[in-house]
């Protein structure tokens, strides 16, 4: 069974709450349990079990308290939505949302919201749901909605990106000023001149660390003169 497969990959005698990479808490009253499978692992499993795996396991893996089964979970989904049509993206799109309140790491979130959220909105050409989760009071929700453009910009659909910005850039979480920096200099790969006008237009109110992120592709000479709010280079 896929859960002794799981437990086989145990590397931890007890569940810790924190790791290397995951802060013990980033929302009051949320405490995450991890057994240190690694990412590659759970990837062998995915790929041995999406096309069999009943929708029923998958949402137990989703509801389950361990984090690498939740994330084993949506390495599934991510699977079988590539090689789905829209009928079948939005019944994973809809089990995704059903389950969206255990998406709740940031490794979670940026793992499956731009192959699985981002991919169907995209394919539907309907993006309110996004502007929706970005309105909301919930840190996962918002990253949830800026993340999902990934797959958007992939397309050269950018307009959604600098709208969720719009709308998250007086946010105080250090995640989602790292989100949204991320986006933005995803967007920049595809068009660097929104990015520089974007950025001139927003530098006296983004965060520091959105910028940081947003100007990482930039040669070093210009990245210190966006820092200072020089646009004169231009």
């Amino acid at each position: 069974m896929l859960i002794d497969e799981l437990q086989a990959l145990y590397s931890y005698s007890e569940p810790q709450t924190a790791t290397r990479f995951h802060k013990k808490s980033y929302v009051e009253g949320q405490i995450d349990y991890f057994v240190g499978i690694s990412l590659p692992e759970l990837r062998i499993l995915a790929k041995k079990h999406y096309k069999t795996i009943h929708n029923t396991e998958i949402k137990n893996l989703l509801n389950d308290k361990i984090h690498e089964h939740r994330l084993l979970g949506l390495l599934i989904l991510n699977y079988q939505i590539k090689s789905a049509d829209i009928n079948i993206q939005k019944q994973i799109a809809e089990l995704y949302l059903q389950n969206i309140d255990f998406v709740d790491n940031w490794d979670l979130v940026d793992l499956s919201a731009p192959n699985i959220l981002g991919r169907y909105l995209y394919n539907i050409q309907d993006f309110s749901l996004l502007y929706e989760l970005s309105l909301s009071n919930h840190l996962w929700y918002k990253r949830i909605s800026i993340v999902s453009t990934w797959y958007l910009i992939s397309k050269k659909e950018l307009s959604v990106t600098l709208d969720l910005v719009d709308n998250l850039i007086n946010e105080s979480h250090d995640l989602l000023h790292k989100a949204c920096g991320w986006m933005l200099r995803e967007l920049g790969k595809k068009d660097i001149n929104l990015l520089t006008d974007y950025l001139e237009t927003n530098y006296t109110i983004m965060p520091r660390t959105m910028l940081r992120y947003a100007i990482e592709k930039y040669p070093e000479d210009i990245r210190k003169k966006v820092l200072k709010g020089d646009f004169l280079w231009r």
